[in-house]
């Protein structure tokens, strides 16, 4: 899911009831609070990187298959809220679907995600001006089911997932400097979530359990960059994984996703205000 405006774009995913890849786009808009159906995508996907920039919805990479993690694709595809229309745009040569994608500098940076089976700390970066892809710096830490949000000119990475289970791991990128950074871990180890920036923080929230009682994850936390230090919201109403998560203002909203591991689905939109911080990270009142 990424905010346009006033509205959400929820795209893609597992259709029920069987888990088909489906190519449809939900529309909430927020000022009323009603929902429509938005134009289909041109490629069905399930595991997207989604993100808004100038005015539009991208979606990235992602699984063509039903009911799976396969056939994965390098597409970018381009909505436009105002003429209605989709448009697919340069591929970034390198297939891959549970990545991250954030729009920091004017560019999208597609971030981490899997490719074959393999989770990559591959980091590439579109130009909406240009048209075209081009390597960015790797992460330190390869990781798939990933999620990110941006502040200013940093790029925030959380969690994700490799073989060997979930990570708390946080990584920062200066988009200015091309460096990266270790931050302070999440307090829950996390995959399968959605993050967003929202009053000068990042707030990481949903995600599922790997091999540690196999449960979606309620837990919600937000990072303070000037106080370096995570910290406990309200827990969701409705624990899910492969949700879509965006801000608003001052308000984080969750939408969809399973509520249970594997193949599972929910229509649950949920949202929760979040306090202004002290200071806004420009240094001035927020």
């Amino acid at each position: 899911m990424a905010r346009v405006g006033g509205a959400l774009y929820v795209v893609g995913g597992f259709a029920a009831p069987i888990g088909a890849t489906t190519d449809q786009v939900a529309r909430y808009d927020i000022p009323s609070g009603s929902w429509s159906v938005a134009p289909p995508m041109p490629i069905a996907v399930n595991h997207p990187a989604v993100a808004a920039a100038g005015g539009h919805l991208y979606v990235y990479g992602g699984y063509t298959a039903s009911g799976g993690l396969s056939g994965e694709t390098d597409a970018l595809q381009r909505f436009d809220p105002e003429s209605g229309m989709w448009t697919t745009l340069a591929g970034s040569g390198v297939k891959r679907g549970a990545a991250t994608l954030a729009r920091a500098g004017g560019r999208l940076y597609a971030i981490g995600g899997a490719g074959g089976g393999t989770a990559l700390n591959l980091v590439q970066v579109y130009d909406p001006r240009a048209g075209r892809w081009s390597g960015g710096p790797p992460m330190k830490v390869a990781r798939e089911h990933l999620a990110s949000a941006v502040i200013g000119n940093r790029i925030f990475v959380l969690g994700g997932r490799t073989a060997n289970g979930n990570l708390d791991t946080v990584e920062v990128l200066n988009v200015q400097t091309k460096k990266w950074s270790r931050l302070p871990h999440l307090i829950t180890p996390r995959s399968g979530f959605g993050a967003a920036a929202v009053g000068g923080r990042v707030v990481a929230a949903g995600g599922e359990q790997l091999n540690e009682g196999d449960d979606t994850i309620a837990p919600v936390e937000a990072y303070d960059p000037d106080a370096k230090r995570w910290r406990r919201l309200p827990p969701m109403p409705t624990p899910r994984h492969g949700l879509g998560v965006a801000s608003f203002k001052r308000t984080i909203f969750t939408a969809e996703g399973g509520p249970r591991p594997g193949l599972a689905f929910s229509n649950a939109l949920e949202a929760l205000r979040i306090p202004r911080s002290k200071k806004s990270p420009s240094g001035k009142p927020g």
